[in-house]
């Protein structure tokens, strides 16, 4: 891969990076046309059923676009679908080398390259291992390439601790952490598809689960995990668009199937989405890797998890988490250590540290929580 390949596709990155959650399920994917050594041509994918990011390059290039090098975050679609084949796109504007930051591990839309090499285009890519930009490649597609390989969102984790470990506030405050440490979470929900709690968390808190605090922010879904039906109907996330995720009627006899069935249709009553599945081992909540397979096949791929600490206990455990976010704050708490206060074990990477205001900000990344989908090297990039 040439160095103003390099640069051009750590460009398509940050375009994509512009547009991701607002284009799911879709991957967000970004496009530069490069046409001697000079950009003609940009583009992202559009949100459903809008144009993928090559076809939107390829129009703003126009006649520049033949002969030129398309450098794409993600291998070119090989099939029909909502679209045509993003293959066929390139092939019929005489693009003549293609560099690939990602392959495609989806089995529908996959075999773009090969595709490509086949009617004489030159496909080089993905980057080197072990380099930033490969990371930054893979990070960037993070939430789609969780759903086609693992069948599941892409999970980060949020805890707040206190100094001595405690996740309640000391007395009087309604937070563990500051105004700035907020803000950043704000700006993470809006930068997913869901953000998910349990009803332990609703009936205690009556959260709102939006973004308040960043400009023009992507509002995420509402995700609620109640196996109980014990959300109260006024809770400020009983609104159109929630997804409740329950127990299904043969999975968890929590009352009458009647009274069930009737808070379910208030519940859809007020727009709230409501999935059924099955109860989790111990027969006291949701199956989580359940669950998490039913939201994405509602078309979610990336979530962040803002729950209390026994579901937050319960995804680690169950290795269901990607992403662990740990905010400390500087005050001494009003209850006893939590476990969720110690760094965890096992395989797990810092990723960043930080600050934010008072509050120190440490982020974790799960290794290799399902099988990389990256080829090694191909020769000549």
């Amino acid at each position: 891969m040439r160095t103003v390949e390099r640069a051009a596709l750590a460009r398509a990155v940050a375009l994509a990076a512009r547009v991701r959650p607002r284009v799911s399920p879709n991957p967000a994917v970004g496009c530069v046309l490069l046409r001697g050594g000079r950009i003609v041509g940009e583009g992202v994918t559009e949100p459903p059923p809008g144009r993928h990011a090559e076809v939107v390059a390829l129009a703003a290039a126009g006649d520049a676009a033949r002969g030129a090098t398309a450098v794409v975050t993600l291998e070119p679609c090989a099939h029909h679908g909502r679209t045509p084949p993003c293959t066929a796109a390139l092939l019929a504007a005489g693009v003549a080398r293609v560099v690939i930051g990602h392959p495609d591990p989806h089995a529908v839309a996959a075999g773009g390259a090969a595709a490509l090499t086949a009617a004489g285009v030159e496909v080089v890519g993905p980057p080197a291992p072990g380099t930033a930009l490969r990371g930054a490649v893979a990070a960037q597609l993070e939430g789609f390439l969780t759903a086609v390989v693992a069948g599941r969102p892409h999970v980060t984790l949020k805890v707040a601790v206190t100094a001595d470990g405690s996740v309640v506030p000391p007395p009087g405050q309604r937070w563990v952490t500051g105004p700035a440490a907020r803000r950043a979470v704000h700006r993470w929900r809006s930068e997913v598809d869901g953000v998910l709690v349990g009803s332990g968390t609703v009936v205690a808190d009556d959260p709102r689960l939006d973004v308040r605090e960043v400009d023009d922010g992507h509002q995420p879904v509402a995700v609620v995990l109640d196996a109980r039906l014990q959300t109260p109907l006024r809770a400020r996330v009983v609104r159109p668009g929630t997804v409740l995720v329950t127990v299904g009627p043969r999975g968890h006899d929590v009352a009458e199937p009647e009274q069930r069935g009737r808070r379910v249709a208030r519940l859809r009553d007020a727009g709230v989405h409501v999935l059924a599945v099955p109860a989790g081992d111990d027969g006291r909540g949701v199956a989580l890797p359940a669950a998490l397979a039913a939201l994405a096949e509602a078309g979610m791929v990336s979530l962040l998890a803002e729950p209390g600490p026994t579901l937050s206990g319960a995804l680690l455990r169950a290795g269901l988490v990607d992403r662990l976010v740990r905010h400390v704050a500087v005050h001494l708490g009003d209850t006893v250590p939590s476990a969720l206060t110690t760094p965890p074990r096992g395989a797990w990477s810092l990723e960043r540290s930080g600050g934010a205001g008072a509050d120190a900000i440490v982020q974790y990344r799960a290794l290799d929580p399902h099988p990389s989908t990256i080829p090694a090297h191909t020769p000549g990039t």
